[in-house]
């Protein structure tokens, strides 16, 4: 796993458990964003696919306090049914399927923001046709962390179908469903 990728997950982590309300305030204009999604195929191949991203307001704290307090409570299962008890607040688009986001949240980072996005569907299950394929239950999410920059260019990564849990130190455990992590690049925001 690369460092960029294990600093995204450490920061989606404190996106979730650590409470920034003076950024996470409601937010009444709609942002855009776009992205380059990049995955090895089983082949060995690179696919990409263009990713737009667009949030018609942020989580705010005690919509993340409940998310977090229903995946601590009940596991995965109660954190699909608190995000799916939640109104869209954006979309992802990956390719040519739209998927409805349920929660964004964002934190300062140095030159920029980590933007937490969660739909409470998955968009695919990249691999499910290979033979040696996983079952796709418990993979019911998808996730994307956008390190924005506010100049030039972010990069992230997408869950297009994911798992999440809370550890005993109360950190959050994110698992892809695919063998492959999904690279985002060229993340710009649009207002």
């Amino acid at each position: 796993m690369s460092q960029t990728i294990h600093v995204l997950r450490s920061a989606v982590a404190a996106t979730l458990l650590i409470g920034c309300s003076a950024v996470a305030s409601a937010q009444a204009q709609s942002e855009t964003f776009t992205a380059t999604a990049s995955v090895k195929t089983a082949a060995g191949a690179e696919a990409t696919a263009p990713v737009t991203i667009v949030v018609t307001r942020l989580t705010t704290d005690a919509e993340r306090d409940t998310v977090v307090a229903a995946l601590k409570a009940g596991g995965m299962a109660a954190a699909v049914k608190a995000l799916k008890s939640k109104p869209n607040i954006g979309y992802i688009d990956v390719g040519k399927k739209r998927t409805p986001l349920k929660y964004a949240y964002q934190r300062p980072m140095s030159g920029g923001r980590l933007i937490t996005v969660i739909a409470s569907e998955p968009i695919a299950h990249l691999g499910a046709g290979l033979p040696d394929a996983k079952p796709k239950a418990g993979f019911d999410l998808a996730l994307a962390a956008l390190d924005v920059k506010d100049a030039g260019a972010g990069t992230g990564e997408l869950a297009p179908a994911a798992t999440i849990k809370v550890s005993d130190t109360g950190a959050l455990q994110t698992q892809d469903y695919g063998a492959e992590a999904v690279h985002l690049t060229n993340v710009l925001a649009k207002k």
